[in-house]
C-alpha cells in the first residue's frame, strides 16, 4: 500500500473513532500533498511517489516545528502542543531514521568516493549523502556530521 492511500486509510479510521485532533493534522497533510501534487503536475496526492509524500511529511513536520516554537515564545502552550501532536503523526509515515553510527559510515564512505578533502568540498559531499540516505535522516544532522569529518 502506498503512503499516499494509507493516509486516506487513516483519516477515514479517525473519522470513524471521532478523534478529531488526529483528523484534522492528517487533513492538513492531505491538503499539502494535493498542493505538492499540482506543483509536480500530477493529476491528485495518488499520483505521488512514496519519495514525494516522505518529503511533503519533512516539509510540513519542519513547518510544525517552527511553529510549536513560536507558540512557545508566545505563551501559548496549548497550540505548541497541538503541533507537537502533528509532528509526532507526521513521523510515522517516514522511514525508519539512521542511527549516528550508520550516518557516519554513510558520510565516511561518501567523502572516500568524492575524494573530498576539506570543507570547501561540504556541498557535494551533502548531497550526495542526502540522495543516498533517501529520506532517512535530515540535512541538519548530515552537515553536522560532514562539518566533523571533513573539518
Amino acid at each position: 500500500m502506498s503512503l499516499a492511500a494509507r493516509i486516506n486509510e487513516d483519516i477515514k479510521e479517525a473519522m470513524r473513532s471521532r478523534d478529531t485532533a488526529r483528523l484534522s493534522a492528517l487533513r492538513m497533510f492531505k491538503s499539502s500533498l494535493k498542493y505538492a501534487a499540482l506543483e509536480k503536475g500530477a493529476g491528485g496526492e495518488n499520483e505521488l511517489s512514496d519519495e514525494d509524500v516522505i518529503a511533503v511529511a519533512r516539509k510540513r513536520i519542519k513547518q510544525c516545528r517552527d511553529a510549536a516554537e513560536g507558540f512557545d515564545k508566545g505563551g501559548r502552550s496549548e497550540q505548541a502542543d497541538a503541533e507537537r501532536a502533528e509532528i509526532a503523526l507526521l513521523e510515522g509515515y517516514l522511514p525508519a531514521a539512521m542511527s549516528g553510527e550508520e550516518l557516519a559510515v554513510l558520510v565516511k564512505q561518501t567523502i572516500a568516493e568524492i575524494g573530498a578533502t576539506g570543507k570547501a568540498q561540504t556541498g557535494a559531499v551533502m548531497k550526495a549523502v542526502m540522495q543516498k540516505a533517501a529520506g532517512r535522516t535530515d540535512g541538519r544532522s548530515v552537515n553536522a556530521e560532514v562539518q566533523k569529518q571533513l573539518g
